[in-house]
């Protein structure tokens, strides 16, 4: 909006004294002018609704009113205080920062409705699966694969999408890897597609299974939507992706305001959401910010880098996916399910193993920027 007015401003006042007085608004042009508005914007938003979102969530009874499975299982001798009781649904505040930042700060082209579109979606169905675990008293909520196939069909949307619009067909057929110059695979659109669907429905599952200590998950969400703030500006920057060796996407430079939004959005809630929390993101923000990532790393061309700077989500998804895998396995081959891990996911194993709740985050939040240095380290190492 801001970016709509400033040029209908320098439009009316072009020939005209008003002239020269307004043409410090030409610095609306720049994104990187915008971004750091709506960095500042998202967070301050935050900091303002907070408080009357955490009211407004408890005068609902929207709080987790059951054991989470962690404490349920027990073993978790550094755990000190009981979180039934705390607000959920606080990705709802997340949310609408984001998508009241973006609307205000950028340049609203299809990419960015595409996002838009995405993270309303994704948080909708996890809104459901929140209001089903409150109303029924429930940690389980929705069925898998009642939020598996609402994914999919949003991700395959999302790839059909690009596919058949010529603008955007190249992020489909042509598929890159981290560290190459050059597509690993050119005008294979069935693998674009594949992959496309797996990174936006993987990124959204990994984000929400992270999800489960004070500021563990909008924490290392803030810190890899910082990397691809960096990534986006180079992506949508010809003359940088040039020089880098990285896809020009015409247009993904509005999406550095909107990883701004995330950046700031997620600093925001996570005032509230550090230990002890005030509110929960629930699988309202979790599902939609995970989703959100995956589909910016796709508008990029850069699906496989988000698995790199992602890391710490990879691990968490990762641990479950082992632990599930192994137990039914030797369930079946031994008849007695063994662990690899002493509880899944992997924040839970350090939990058991005695680590306190804030030494966990703090140490994954290091790990989450190890990563993402790693990933950052591909724009040069081509």
């Amino acid at each position: 909006m801001f970016f709509y007015l400033s040029q209908w401003m320098l439009e009316q006042a072009k020939g005209t004294s008003w002239e020269d007085t307004l043409s410090g608004l030409r610095v609306f042009q720049y994104v990187t002018f915008r971004s750091a508005g709506a960095a500042v914007t998202a967070m301050l938003l935050s900091w303002w609704l907070g408080p009357r979102v955490i009211q407004w969530l408890k005068e609902l009874k929207f709080g987790q009113t059951y054991q989470d499975k962690a404490t349920e299982a027990g073993g978790l001798t550094a755990r000190v205080l009981d979180k039934r009781g705390t607000p959920s649904m606080g990705g709802l505040l997340i949310v609408t920062v984001i998508d009241l930042t973006v609307l205000l700060w950028a340049d609203w082209n299809e990419l960015v409705l595409i996002t838009l579109l995405s993270l309303v979606v994704l948080s909708g169905l996890g809104f459901y699966d929140d209001y089903t675990k409150i109303v029924q008293r429930s940690s389980r909520g929705v069925q898998a694969r009642v939020k598996l196939v609402v994914q999919f069909l949003l991700a395959g949307f999302v790839a059909v999408y690009l596919w058949r619009n010529a603008g955007t067909r190249f992020l489909i057929t042509d598929v890159m890897a981290p560290f190459l110059k050059e597509p690993v695979l050119r005008d294979m659109a069935w693998v674009g597609m594949g992959l496309t669907v797996l990174v936006i429905v993987s990124s959204s599952n990994a984000v929400n299974l992270t999800d489960g200590l004070d500021g563990l998950a909008i924490g290392c969400v803030v810190i890899v939507a910082a990397a691809f703030l960096v990534l986006t500006y180079v992506a949508g920057h010809a003359r940088f992706a040039a020089y880098l060796h990285v896809p020009y996407v015409a247009g993904s430079g509005e999406l550095t305001v909107f990883c701004s939004s995330m950046v700031g959005a997620g600093l925001g809630f996570l005032w509230f959401n550090c230990h002890p929390a005030k509110v929960f993101m629930g699988d309202t923000g979790s599902l939609a910010l995970g989703g959100a990532l995956g589909i910016i790393a796709v508008l990029i061309q850069q699906p496989l880098l988000l698995p790199i700077a992602g890391g710490v989500f990879v691990l968490e998804a990762g641990s479950v996916l082992i632990q599930t895998s192994w137990f039914r396995f030797t369930r079946k081959r031994f008849g007695e399910g063994r662990r690899v891990f002493l509880m899944a996911p992997l924040h839970h194993h350090f939990e058991r193993k005695g680590w306190y709740e804030s030494q966990v985050v703090t140490r994954f939040y290091i790990l989450c920027f190890l990563f993402v240095v790693v990933a950052l380290s591909s724009l040069k190492l081509r």
